[in-house]
């Protein structure tokens, strides 16, 4: 009987993740295309929709890059921690903790200017994010308690604190009895670049590149990725594992919080259970197709920002948004498969010898 097998080709393409993307993103226009026919509507008119939302002027770019801050910061987060083979699967946690201590220094410091304030909300979303993800960190790094689920579980933490500071001493007195905190000060919002977008952009931006060049070009990223890919190279090396864990994590929560600020100042006007929007967990997906490389997580993070701009924008022509969840997730698996098939080859091998056909 035989049976196939998967065979690392001799060869393999330079920049084979860029080609993968590409290859997900058409396998994705394509089988939602078929999605978009069997539910009777047109695809060629549901698609003009979504790209000129997202890209047609400068208002419709704006609404893409204010969507894609979020997914850069916390695709970052999850990078960062991915660089040593670890998996931060809480940042939409630690975007909510990052907020929620950000939202508290604004009550007790009103008081201070519009720079200064914005700089401290950071900072503390900062704080926050790293606060929520000390537990997680401790346990991986001294104990060796699987992150992905300490991470995954403080998410719900983080919500629940947040609908219970709604009904309790963050109430907004004018809120009519409805379950709701109070707005931050008007100093407190993120100067505007133009359109939707704000300086938050430039934040995500500016960390990309730092991280980037930190990963690749100092000491530092270097450890850290020997100590992910080969950890006992990097004992034999003088490297502190456990060290690299709890810095990587507290990095990776550190820089979700700061998202969950930077969405606080720059999006929304108050703290709400649903300030995190989903951008936490779509931040796997967008450091997974960047391969956990801080340099590629920006351009993913636009694609799918203009994926889900363009989602919101269909609903007119009576399509679900939901369709924009569809196309990142057919993204997703389709970048996966190609990268798969760049890499191997498949043989068809008997069973009986093991002998390859």
């Amino acid at each position: 009987m035989m049976r196939p097998v998967l065979v690392r080709r001799d060869r393999v393409l330079p920049a084979v993740q860029g080609f993968g993307f590409l290859v997900g993103i058409f396998v994705a226009l394509v089988l939602g295309a078929i999605l978009l026919l069997v539910s009777d509507s047109n695809p060629v008119e549901v698609y003009e929709r979504m790209f000129d939302s997202a890209f047609r002027g400068t208002d419709s770019l704006s609404r893409t890059l204010e969507r894609a801050t979020p997914l850069a910061l916390t695709g970052l987060a999850v990078a960062v921690a991915g660089s040593m083979g670890l998996w931060n699967i809480g940042a939409e946690g630690q975007m909510m903790a990052g907020a929620t201590l950000a939202t508290g220094v604004a009550m007790m410091t009103d008081g201070l200017s519009g720079p200064l304030l914005i700089a401290v909300m950071l900072s503390c979303g900062v704080v926050g994010g790293m606060v929520l993800m000390l537990g997680p960190a401790l346990a991986r790094s001294h104990l060796g308690v699987n992150e992905i689920i300490t991470t995954l579980m403080l998410v719900y933490v983080s919500i629940r604190i947040v609908e219970w500071l709604e009904v309790g001493r963050w109430k907004d007195p004018d809120s009519l009895g409805f379950p709701r905190i109070e707005e931050v000060p008007g100093q407190a919002s993120l100067p505007q670049l133009f359109g939707r977008a704000n300086v938050g952009v430039l934040v995500a931006l500016g960390l990309l590149i730092v991280f980037s060049l930190a990963v690749s070009r100092t000491a530092w990223g270097y450890e850290l990725r020997l100590a992910g890919s080969s950890p006992n190279t990097a004992r034999y090396a003088g490297v502190s594992l456990r060290r690299k864990v709890l810095t990587a994590l507290l990095l990776s929560g550190g820089i979700a919080g700061l998202a969950g600020a930077v969405q606080l100042t720059g999006t929304e006007v108050r703290l709400t259970p649903g300030l995190s929007n989903g951008f936490g967990f779509s931040g796997i997906i967008v450091a997974a197709l960047a391969l956990m490389r801080p340099s590629g997580v920006a351009v993913v993070a636009f694609v799918f920002g203009a994926v889900q701009v363009g989602g919101q924008s269909i609903q007119t022509l009576g399509v679900s948004a939901a369709i924009s969840t569809i196309l990142q997730a057919m993204i997703l698996f389709g970048a996966l498969t190609a990268v798969v098939f760049f890499n191997y080859r498949i043989r068809w091998a008997g069973s009986g010898d093991g002998s390859d056909v």
